[in-house]
């Protein structure tokens, strides 16, 4: 019996317009009602995805997301912190420096901010902004950053997919060693803390509601997604996955733009399919 799932929100739970179809929001609400914990699982922070809990219903005591690709835990409702693994600003120094090198402008993402690294790349200016507008943004140069200052990750986005790519792939193995580096989407790759994933952050919530992991499913389409599908019972691959994904999951469903979330709660959770 599946007794949580899991949803990533880009290309899964999203469609191409980067909305909910009033198809996935009546089968979440079913699940919802029906004793099931639904888990949004994503790389953006609680506050950019606020009023799409909303528009869910999933703001009530007892809802929970995992945000930050893992890196945080938190209750809807209060906002209430139930685990949260950071990095420092030394390693802000450490990723600017390569991602500088490689030509690429850095975003610092904490709970309240991003921080638009300065000096940035001309050339390759951030997207991330365009790709995120319900966060907030500032521009600050590296000099200025505090010692004290919890770093959750850091974002490398352009709007030139090639250029982003190429440079992703020139990363030496000394920083994968150190961070995770994850695709977490067409536009943009992230470094995380080396424990940070979202199986991590799944398996974690489990343990906080006493959930197996063979009792959950997760539904994802990228490669951040991965660890979660490969973590629980039942894996889920969008229609419109990586191969890569699709291979890593125990079954397929519809495509982002056909509902499929909603889909795969019906067949595989709620059995009315």
């Amino acid at each position: 019996m599946i007794k949580l799932v899991a949803i990533d929100l880009d290309g899964t739970l999203l469609n191409s317009q980067k909305q909910i179809s009033e198809e996935n929001k009546r089968v979440i609400q079913n699940a919802k009602d029906a004793g099931v914990k639904v888990v949004v699982c994503t790389g953006r922070p609680l506050m950019g995805v606020a009023p799409l809990l909303e528009e869910l219903n999933l703001m009530d005591p007892g809802d929970y997301t995992v945000t930050l690709n893992g890196g945080l835990i938190q209750k809807n409702d209060t906002g209430e912190i139930l685990s949260e693994t950071i990095m420092t600003v030394q390693d802000v120094r450490t990723v600017y420096e390569l991602t500088y090198n490689l030509q690429l402008s850095l975003n610092v993402v904490t709970a309240k901010k991003v921080f638009h690294v300065k000096p940035d790349v001309p050339a390759f200016p951030s997207y991330y902004q365009k790709l995120n507008s319900l966060l907030v943004f500032e521009d600050k140069h590296l000099e200025t950053f505090d010692d004290r200052m919890k770093i959750n990750k850091m974002v490398c986005a352009s709007e030139n997919v090639q250029h982003l790519t190429s440079q992703m792939g020139r990363i030496p193995e000394r920083y994968h060693e150190q961070y995770n580096i994850i695709r977490s989407g067409q536009f943009l790759f992230e470094f995380v803390h080396k424990e940070v994933s979202k199986a991590a952050g799944l398996k974690h919530l489990g343990e906080i509601l006493n959930i197996q992991t063979k009792e959950m499913m997760a539904i994802g389409d990228e490669e951040n997604d991965l660890p979660m599908i490969r973590l629980v019972g039942t894996g889920v691959a969008m229609g419109n996955a990586t191969d890569e994904v699709k291979s890593a999951a125990t079954v397929t469903t519809k495509s982002n733009d056909e509902d499929g979330v909603a889909y795969a709660i019906e067949k595989w959770v709620l059995n009315k399919r």
